[in-house]
């Protein structure tokens, strides 16, 4: 069994716990109005599609994915294969949701078979097939390992992930998953977008919704996993928590009477009562400190986080 130091984790507790409060209001109060949950998941597939598929390079904009899902329409000056990669990863979130239930256990026929519906009609050589030959990744500071033990690799993560022998939460275990999943690369093509969907499962078996890395942390996210490599979960687990606790919110937001209002940091900042600056408080909200969530360049966060978090440091000074 393969061993994992999360030591540097140990202070992203309370966000955790934080993370977990958020599920049980959003369980507490079900049952969400259908047609609000569908709308829900119907935005948040669209933009699962469209922020996995674009940090592998697809350059259909969010409301160019948008028209190839749901009007079918083809867009002019973009290639066959990414109107094939957007249709493609919705029928492989369509088929995930059919996966998902509270005693799922992860399977190895599973992560084919979502690896299967990502390069249907792409690779299909290759569509839902482990890899017999080594591969190399640009950028990245590791080789995968060799082609003959990833299947064993494999069988050896889902035995962790199934047994948790650490007992991990449900956040860190997906953390984990995804990380070693990606390190052992077990297909030729399309192992982000199939990680990126098998580690969900992990998640929305626990009752949590997806969560998405966004298009404009590509950069950060790619850094986190090679901060993995070298030990540190640190930077991959802030990065997986707040994309949880954005679809958390988006969740919590359409529950009526929900009294939290989230607004840019920039305008938080400009009360009186708010001793710091949009840096600092960004800054919170990037370390995972604060509650706080991002779309595109903006961080969004509410008054009260900030003022629990001052109340917080008040407490600890005294």
């Amino acid at each position: 069994m393969f061993e994992v130091d999360l030591t540097d984790l140990r202070p992203m507790q309370p966000v955790f716990d934080r993370l977990y409060e958020k599920r049980d209001q959003i369980k507490n109060s079900r049952p969400i109005p259908a047609s609000a949950l569908a709308k829900i998941r119907e935005g948040l597939a669209l933009e699962w599609t469209y922020n996995s598929n674009s940090i592998e390079g697809n350059t259909l904009s969010l409301r160019e994915t948008q028209l190839v899902l749901q009007e079918g329409i083809t867009i002019s000056g973009k290639s066959l294969r990414e109107h094939f990669e957007a249709h493609n990863h919705e029928k492989a979130i369509q088929y995930l949701y059919g996966l998902v239930s509270p005693d799922y256990a992860m399977r190895s026929i599973d992560i084919l078979s979502l690896h299967g519906l990502v390069l249907r009609s792409i690779e299909d050589d290759f569509a839902g097939r482990i890899r017999d030959a080594g591969v190399r990744i640009v950028g990245a500071n590791f080789t995968p390992p060799n082609a003959r033990k990833v299947p064993d690799l494999l069988d050896e993560l889902i035995g962790f992930t199934n047994e948790n022998p650490l007992g991990l939460n449900d956040i860190l275990l997906a953390t984990v998953f995804h990380h070693r999943l990606v390190w052992i690369h077990p297909f030729f093509d399309g192992n982000g977008r199939t990680v990126r969907l098998a580690m969900n499962l992990l998640l929305m078996r626990a009752g949590f919704p997806p969560a998405i890395i966004l298009k404009n942390d590509r950069q950060k996210y790619y850094e986190a996993l090679n901060q993995a490599n070298r030990g540190s979960y640190q930077k991959l687990g802030v990065l997986m928590a707040q994309a949880l606790e954005r679809s958390l919110n988006i969740y919590l937001n359409a529950l009526p009477g929900y009294e939290y209002e989230y607004e840019p940091i920039v305008r938080i900042v400009e009360e009186p009562e708010v001793p710091y600056g949009q840096e600092y408080v960004s800054l919170l909200a990037r370390q995972g400190k604060i509650d706080a969530y991002k779309e595109g360049n903006v961080w969004y966060t509410t008054r009260e986080a900030v003022k629990d978090y001052m109340e917080n440091r008040k407490r600890k000074r005294s």
